[in-house]
């Protein structure tokens, strides 16, 4: 099969393979489209935890975005860490040169463990310039509080903390439900004109890293390929969902999600 669409993605690398970087290409490529990447840092981690980070210059970064898409014009562009205001201003201005209108953002704020991965300097500046010009946010709950103001503990507060950033310039809102302590793990999908639950039955494993990156190459894939953002979503859920429930087990601590579960594996390379 040839890919369906090209996507950039903007993001740190994850040693480890399950998160950052090396989930956005290995979701792309099994939902049958072609990643691109221009890498914001390097760390040296894995299921245990994160034992260094390495940042790539914002020059640097804007190379990879405008020497790459000088040349392979992507469809859509996933955008993951940012870890300062210095990179996050690179990439709204090299965003501007490429001139692509579908863009989705998963604002990596803060660590599994609670710690925040980005000053509030650089918060501010994602909030004020960057929100307005992606067509939609994929935040966590410790993500939509800190962005928000919004103390999360129930679905009505999510709908709340949606609401205000639609208020600061967001055109469409996921805010994902897993940090909520309750059987049915809810997302929320809001925007000026509707409100859509997504309601998933809660797994139980601690194979869970990387979800949201990989959640938010997924919805991309989908919205590159000509699929409405809230359909998108909607299959982007479903997509994480098999991946955590044929997790492969790998690892002693936060595994990583099965990124092949939509592969069929051709006879003649088994």
């Amino acid at each position: 099969m040839k890919p369906r669409s090209k996507i950039l993605i903007i993001a740190g690398s994850d040693s480890s393979g399950g998160a950052g970087i090396q989930a956005d290409i290995k979701t792309i490529t099994s939902l049958g489209s072609y990643a691109m990447t221009a890498i914001t840092a390097v760390t040296s981690q894995n299921t245990t935890g994160v034992k260094s980070i390495v940042a790539i210059s914002s020059k640097e970064i804007s190379k990879q975005i405008l020497f790459t898409c000088g040349d392979i014009k992507p469809d859509a562009v996933k955008i993951g860490m940012l870890h300062s205001e210095s990179i996050i201003r690179a990439v709204i201005n090299s965003l501007k040169l490429i001139k692509v209108s579908k863009i989705i953002l998963d604002p990596v704020m803060i660590a599994k463990g609670g710690a925040q991965l980005i000053d509030n300097k650089a918060i501010n500046i994602l909030k004020k310039y960057l929100i307005k010009k992606v067509s939609l946010i994929t935040p966590n709950i410790p993500e939509a509080e800190a962005l928000s103001g919004v103390k999360i503990k129930n679905t009505q507060d999510m709908i709340q903390a949606a609401q205000v950033l639609l208020s600061i310039g967001a055109k469409n809102v996921l805010i994902k439900g897993g940090h909520l302590k309750s059987r049915i793990v809810k997302d929320i999908f809001v925007n000026k004109k509707e409100i859509k639950f997504f309601s998933n039955k809660k797994l139980k494993t601690r194979n869970t890293h990387g979800t949201g990156c990989t959640l938010s190459s997924a919805i991309t894939t989908f919205f590159s390929c000509g699929k409405l953002l809230n359909k998108s979503c909607e299959l982007g859920i479903k997509y994480v969902n098999q991946s955590i429930r044929s997790n492969p087990n790998f690892g002693k601590g936060h595994g990583p999600v099965n990124h092949l579960n939509s592969i069929t594996i051709n006879k003649k390379f088994r």
